[in-house]
C-alpha cells in the first residue's frame, strides 16, 4: 500500500474505456467507509457519466478538458441536508444551519473523497482532483440541484489512464513535518526547502514563459493573484450564505 500511495500521479487523460458500474458501486463503498464525524456521513457525491450534463458542468471547472473526457465525474459535496431533515423527522432540533457544521461537513467529504482516490488507483484507474469546484461552487449547485445545506468542495475525474504522466514534485519532509511544536524557518532553511523546486528545468522554464523573475511571482501575480483569491472568496461565502451554513 505505501508503494501505491508513493507512486500517485495527476492523471489528466484517459482512455474510451468505461468503468464498470459494479467496480464503482465498490468503490464508493470503499469512499464511505472513510471516518467521519460522529458517524453522521454528512457528505453527498454525485456521480456523474451523462455527456450533456458533463457539459454543463464544464464551464464551473474553465472548460477543463478532462471533465468531458474522463468516463465519470464525482463531485463530492458537504452535505447537512439529509441528516437535518432525517432529526426533524424523528423530533429532534437540529443545529447544523452555521459554519462550524459545514466545516466538520467539509472535512469528512475530503476524507470520503481521497479514499475513493486510493481505492481508484489500487485497481489501475487515474484520477485527478478539481480545484476549480469553490471557485464556481453556484454554477455546480444549479447543474445539479443541489438543496439548502448541501454545498459542492471537491471535483474528482476518474478513468483508465491514457499513458502515465510523470510525477509531480514535492516539498522535502521537513517543510511539513514538525515534531511536538511548530518550526518556524529561517531563511536559510526556507531556502533550502524550495532550492530543488527552484532550480528544476521545469520550473525555471515556467518561470520564463510566465515573464516572471522568480517562482514565488508566479504563484502570487499569476497562478493565485490576491485578486482572484479575494474575489473568489467573497463568491464563495455568498454560496454558504444562500445555501444555510452561513447566517
Amino acid at each position: 500500500m505505501l508503494d501505491l500511495l508513493n507512486q500517485h500521479r495527476t492523471v489528466r487523460k484517459y482512455t474510451d474505456q468505461k468503468i464498470d458500474p459494479e467496480l464503482l458501486t465498490k468503490l464508493l463503498e470503499s469512499a464511505c467507509r472513510a471516518s467521519n464525524t460522529g458517524n453522521m456521513q454528512a457528505y453527498s457525491i454525485i456521480v456523474t457519466t451523462d455527456t450533456e450534463i458533463k457539459k454543463q458542468l464544464a464551464p464551473a471547472h474553465f472548460n477543463q478538458p478532462m471533465i468531458a473526457q474522463a468516463p465519470v465525474v464525482l463531485t463530492f459535496c458537504a452535505d447537512f441536508n439529509l441528516f437535518t431533515k432525517w432529526c426533524e423527522q424523528r423530533q429532534a432540533n437540529p443545529g447544523y444551519d452555521n459554519f462550524q457544521s459545514f466545516i466538520a461537513s467539509a472535512i469528512d467529504t475530503l476524507l470520503a473523497a481521497q479514499t475513493f482516490c486510493i481505492a481508484a488507483e489500487s485497481v489501475g484507474l487515474g484520477i485527478c482532483y478539481l480545484g476549480t469546484t469553490t471557485y464556481n461552487a453556484r454554477e455546480i449547485i444549479d447543474t445539479l440541484q443541489l438543496p439548502k445545506l448541501v454545498v459542492p468542495v471537491t471535483t474528482i475525474t476518474v478513468g483508465y489512464p491514457d499513458g502515465l504522466p510523470e510525477q509531480t514534485d514535492r516539498l522535502p519532509l521537513n517543510a511539513v513535518v514538525h515534531t511536538e511544536t511548530y518550526h518556524e524557518f529561517s531563511s536559510n532553511e526556507i531556502d533550502a526547502i524550495y532550492s530543488e523546486k527552484e532550480h528544476s528545468e521545469f520550473y525555471k522554464q515556467f518561470v520564463l514563459e510566465n515573464q516572471k523573475e522568480t517562482l514565488a511571482q508566479v504563484f502570487t501575480d499569476i497562478r493565485y493573484s490576491k485578486v482572484n483569491n479575494e474575489f473568489f472568496s467573497d463568491k464563495f461565502l455568498t454560496v454558504l450564505k444562500e445555501q444555510g451554513f452561513l447566517k
